[in-house]
């Protein structure tokens, strides 16, 4: 991993510990409400995120392995993995994306430098070397973030993220979430955190404890 991809994993770091940080002061009622995206609730945009953590940490597995291994299955399996997904009780949800996230992280990290200029695809996508996974991984994590309609919105992306150069259609779906007027149900009262013990794991944690 050079330079420039390990500022974007990094970046991807941070925009994950900042999804799961709203993911997890989200009630049941908040979640089976309705997202910002059509026909999604917030359950579905979170586990929408879970499964393109594993869909993704799929193709790097195939590229170090040397194996076609796809993304998904098909449109149908990706559809039907994200209804699953959305279905489980609001701890559950959480510890899956968190889950998917890790080990996406892990799997990159790990690939071996000629392993970024392997083609890839997802779905009837064209090929486009593996390295552009981590800006669309970015990408997902950043806008599905503000389609929560959880507090977090386009003025809150990093000025890194805000001026990144993108190719489309990212370059058309940010651009979409900067024109978005529509709003979602306001979320439950913020529960208060857990009292905190010594070298326990953090809620919404997944890069270690402290």
């Amino acid at each position: 991993m050079d330079e420039a991809q390990r500022q974007l994993s990094d970046q991807i770091d941070h925009a994950t510990q900042r999804l799961l940080g709203t993911a997890r002061i989200l009630t049941e009622r908040d979640l089976r409400a309705p997202s910002l995206l059509p026909g999604w609730t917030r359950a579905h945009v979170l586990g929408h995120l879970a499964r393109n953590a594993q869909a993704m940490r799929n193709l790097l597995v195939g590229v170090r392995t040397g194996q076609d291994r796809p993304a998904y299955a098909s449109a149908d399996a990706r559809q039907a993995g994200i209804e699953h997904s959305a279905s489980p009780r609001a701890s559950e949800l959480v510890a899956d994306l968190a889950e998917e996230a890790m080990a996406l992280r892990r799997v990159a990290r790990q690939l071996p430098d000629a392993g970024w200029q392997v083609p890839v695809r997802i779905l009837d996508s064209a090929p486009f070397p593996a390295a552009q996974l981590l800006t669309r991984r970015l990408v997902e994590v950043e806008l599905h973030h503000c389609d929560l309609g959880a507090r977090y919105t386009p003025a809150d992306w990093p000025p890194a993220f805000a001026a990144m150069e993108l190719a489309e259609p990212m370059r058309s779906w940010r651009a979409d979430r900067l024109n978005c007027t529509r709003t979602a149900e306001p979320l439950a009262p913020v529960r208060p955190p857990a009292p905190y013990r010594p070298n326990q794991r953090l809620p919404g944690s997944w890069l270690g404890t402290r």
